[in-house]
């Protein structure tokens, strides 16, 4: 194993950040912490990497005592944080130097900065970068000494649609690479594209780990149907309807899960139109991660 933690806690006065966490991650797996903010997602990668103390458990990573042997750690790893900070007023090629003259051995700059797209911004200033831009030189920073663990924290947090895709792809090629990724996010599209496996966190605790397959197959319902109902005095109608393994509801906005999308669906309009009940913005899809995690918390992971 590549990562392998047990135990994890994490405590400010009387507030349980991180409590008992363990999982392990395989070498050339991605894989992905999934949870609201305030989860502990960030706690849990900066205890890894050594910023914060952990008050119990313990962690290794390629081996070695995230505790006892921090500076060899640190040689393994790559980290890009949400607070990463940067020089502002240094070029991107000055950056990348400066950040390669830390290690003993660094990888070639000018292949890596074209890794990242950011060729044309080679003698550009940092503060001139737009926002996928610097989050691309953050990563470029974070494994410019070829580590062999990579911890990306909510790396895509803020971008537009664009410069998010973008990121996957470079995610992608350093998976292809063989390098081992921590990946937090908050993004359940994200998480089901890019990991292998997802541990979702919630309230400092992790409740749920696995393949996202296996996890949207925990929920036994293939589909969802989505409708919203504005009398109260309808929501009964609910209750009556077939093949309907679980319901959720926010602010009159309805949520069935189903394995038989065709009954069901025809359930619903057939007694809605009997009672003379009128559904609005009614939508089909297919269930997803957040659906699992609304299954697992009761809350939806944006709350």
């Amino acid at each position: 194993m590549m990562i392998e933690v047990e135990g994890l806690v994490k405590k400010y006065d009387n507030f349980l950040a991180v409590d008992k966490v363990s999982f392990q991650v395989q070498k050339g797996e991605v894989f992905g912490l999934l949870g609201p903010n305030g989860a502990g997602k960030t706690t849990t990668i900066e205890m890894l990497v050594g910023l914060r103390k952990p008050d119990d458990g313990t962690a290794r990573l390629a081996g070695f005592d995230v505790k006892k042997e921090v500076n060899r750690v640190k040689e393994v790893i790559g980290v890009q944080l949400q607070s990463t900070s940067l020089f502002e007023l240094l070029t991107v090629q000055e950056i990348m130097e400066m950040y390669a003259s830390f290690y003993p051995t660094h990888v070639p700059i000018s292949p890596l900065i074209e890794q990242m797209q950011l060729t044309e911004k080679r003698k550009s200033r940092v503060k001139s970068l737009s926002g996928g831009q610097k989050q691309r030189l953050a990563i470029a920073l974070a494994i410019i000494h070829d580590p062999k663990i990579v911890f990306l924290d909510e790396p895509t947090t803020g971008l537009d649609p664009q410069a998010r895709r973008t990121l996957w792809d470079i995610i992608e090629q350093l998976k292809a690479k063989g390098k081992t990724i921590v990946l937090s996010t908050h993004y359940m599209d994200e998480a089901h594209v890019l990991c292998d496996r997802i541990a979702i966190m919630d309230k400092g605790h992790l409740i749920a780990l696995d393949t996202p397959e296996n996890l949207v197959r925990s929920l036994h319902s293939e589909s969802a149907i989505e409708f919203t109902l504005l009398e109260k005095e309808h929501h009964s109608f609910i209750e009556e309807l077939s093949g309907v393994f679980q319901v959720t509801e926010r602010n009159n906005r309805f949520v069935l899960y189903t394995d038989s999308l065709q009954s069901t669906l025809t359930d619903v309009i057939v007694r809605a139109s009997t009672s003379n009940i009128k559904i609005h913005d009614l939508q089909t899809r297919t269930s997803t991660l957040e659906d699992v995690f609304i299954h697992l918390t009761g809350r939806s992971l944006r709350e």
